[in-house]
């Protein structure tokens, strides 16, 4: 079954759980600072794993010390879904062992 887009009321429910998640209304994203940039590239690259494992891929975008993600589903118009609430819960659990905040 295709994924659903989500209504704002139920993205924002969704966002309630993961802190400094936020929506502009077609996608969630999150910037990370990180200690350094080797960490701030190994969790990208542990992002990228965690995407192949679900085949749903995020917008990382890489910095000195931070790394922004950005995903919504492309298959539905690139509208906000629960594969990207499923991801974000994913980079959350990760985030702490890369020393993230």
């Amino acid at each position: 079954m295709a994924p659903q887009p989500l209504t704002p009321e139920e993205t924002e429910q969704a966002l309630a759980g993961l802190p400094h998640w936020t929506t502009d209304g077609d996608s969630v994203s999150r910037s990370y600072s990180l200690p350094g940039h080797l960490p701030a590239a190994a969790m990208a690259m542990h992002i990228a794993a965690l995407q192949e494992e679900l085949d749903h891929h995020s917008e990382l975008t890489l910095g000195y010390n931070t790394l922004s993600v950005t995903v919504n589903t492309h298959s539905v118009g690139g509208r906000i879904t629960e594969l990207d609430i499923a991801l974000a819960r994913r980079i959350e659990e990760i985030a702490p062992g890369h020393g993230a905040s």
